[in-house]
């Protein structure tokens, strides 16, 4: 086991230096992000979208109204604040326009809502592609990726080859956009011609159709696009404070995550400088968001996964449904699984994280004992010195567990950690000790007040 030493004694008297803060995710996604960056808003003056694209989706209950982001940042619910989508998010416009509309219909103020105009645009061929590529593993040998078919890898990809994109600043320039648009619709056209030759109807682009409908769009997002990354440097030179929202999450992160498996986006804290335009020297904070069991969606190894007994599939069923485990963006459910601490403390190492968010503590009430995994044992029964994110050696290990007692109580009024039961306090220490971070946020309900802050 870890020291005991508690990591808040060890970091007393101690501070960041810099201004900025980012909330990350040290999972598989899905933790409750969207309710720290809400909460922790009106503590700075802007909120800033660094990666990812409408393949993420942030949850907000506020006074029992809940909220749905996507590719809005969830800063956008304190009327007036600027919340930036930076150039490293992929826009897909229609999900943006439909999110707009959606909000202006519940009455929320967006005008705080700013759009790097070099953040790039997920194209109607993105996505056939990423159906298309889905199938054609499926229907080969190889798993598929289980993307959310939403085109965000096709649209990173294109990002990077540069022949093939467009950025939101295209939009309102649009005689350079119809030429762009002129050579890349054949391309587009022959290229997904050849992956549709095992069947099914191909789709053929046309400029001059797509021009069209990128003028709405450059009509509609005009008034919102600026150089983001001008604005959130002179904010921070100016002494102000910015929160860094991330999407997805560290073991999706595509350089440090369980590969092939993950997404297309820089997700970890990493993400931050050239995903928003900042100096990384900028975030002095990072909150590590951890669920306080484990869900995955899509494909790929998860070693703590709930299935292996019907009494374990029958628990996981269960934490599902009271954890609301089913995808905000696509409503799949979520595979459920015992919390692993050796993935997170990964996680928490690789992202510098100071604090913790431990959120959903209220879901584990009535489970009689609670699993932890704290390490894994590859073939042979090696133990192993710790997590290697590669999605096909993680699906070699066994996971080691240690057992502590659950708690029956509904801990959904607590507000201070004294109010907790002497379990659901054990458990959140064994959590600081593995991980090595303090615990600064405790979610105990949906709602943002149903948190302890600590």
């Amino acid at each position: 086991m870890p020291s005991t030493t508690s990591p808040r004694e060890a970091r007393a008297g101690t501070a960041p230096s810099a201004g900025a803060t980012a909330v990350v995710g040290l999972q598989w996604g899905d933790e409750g992000k969207g309710k720290i960056v809400h909460l922790m808003t009106e503590r700075h003056d802007a909120v800033a979208r660094y990666n990812g694209g409408a393949n993420a989706g942030h949850s907000i209950v506020v006074k029992g109204e809940r909220f749905a982001l996507h590719l809005i940042p969830s800063g956008i619910l304190h009327a007036g604040k600027p919340a930036v989508i930076g150039n490293g998010v992929v826009i897909d416009p229609d999900w943006l326009s439909k999110e707009l509309d959606a909000l202006h219909a519940r009455g929320v103020d967006t005008s705080g809502l700013v759009i790097s105009d070099r953040a790039h645009v997920v194209m109607p061929w993105h996505k056939a592609e990423d159906e298309l590529r889905e199938r054609w593993l499926a229907e080969g040998s190889l798993e598929p990726i289980g993307t959310t078919k939403r085109g965000i890898g096709p649209c990173y990809a294109d990002k990077a080859t540069r022949g093939t994109a467009i950025r939101m600043g295209d939009l309102v320039r649009p005689a350079y956009l119809r030429r762009r648009l002129e050579s890349i619709c054949p391309l587009k056209t022959a290229m997904l011609g050849s992956i549709t030759a095992k069947g099914g109807q191909a789709v053929r682009y046309e400029a001059e159709v797509l021009a069209e409908l990128a003028s709405g769009w450059g009509e509609r997002f005009g008034r919102y696009l600026r150089d983001t990354g001008a604005m959130l440097r002179g904010m921070i030179h100016a002494g102000k404070r910015v929160l860094f929202e991330g999407a997805n999450a560290t073991l999706l992160d595509v350089d440090h995550g369980t590969y092939p498996y993950v997404t297309s986006s820089s997700c970890a804290v990493h993400g931050v400088g050239p995903g928003a335009g900042v100096p990384p020297a900028a975030v002095g904070r990072v909150i590590g968001v951890v669920k306080a069991y484990s869900t995955r969606v899509g494909g790929g190894a998860m070693p703590t996964e709930l299935v292996r007994t019907e009494a374990e599939r029958e628990l996981g069923a269960e934490i599902r449904q009271r954890g609301r485990e089913f995808g905000t963006t696509t409503g799949r459910p979520r595979r459920v699984g015992w919390l692993d601490l050796v993935a997170v403390r990964y996680s928490a190492e690789l992202n510098g994280t100071t604090g913790l968010a431990v959120m959903l503590l209220d879901v584990l009430a009535g489970v009689e004992t609670l699993r932890v995994c704290v390490g894994y044992r590859e073939a042979g029964g090696r133990p192993a010195g710790g997590f290697t994110p590669d999605g096909e050696w993680l699906s070699g290990v066994e996971a080691q567990y240690v057992d502590l007692k659950g708690f029956s109580q509904d801990v959904s009024k607590a507000r201070r950690l004294s109010e907790l039961p002497g379990e659901a306090r054990a458990y959140l220490d064994l959590i600081e000790r593995s991980v090595g971070c303090p615990i600064e946020f405790v979610s105990v309900g949906p709602d943002r007040e149903q948190t302890i802050e600590v």
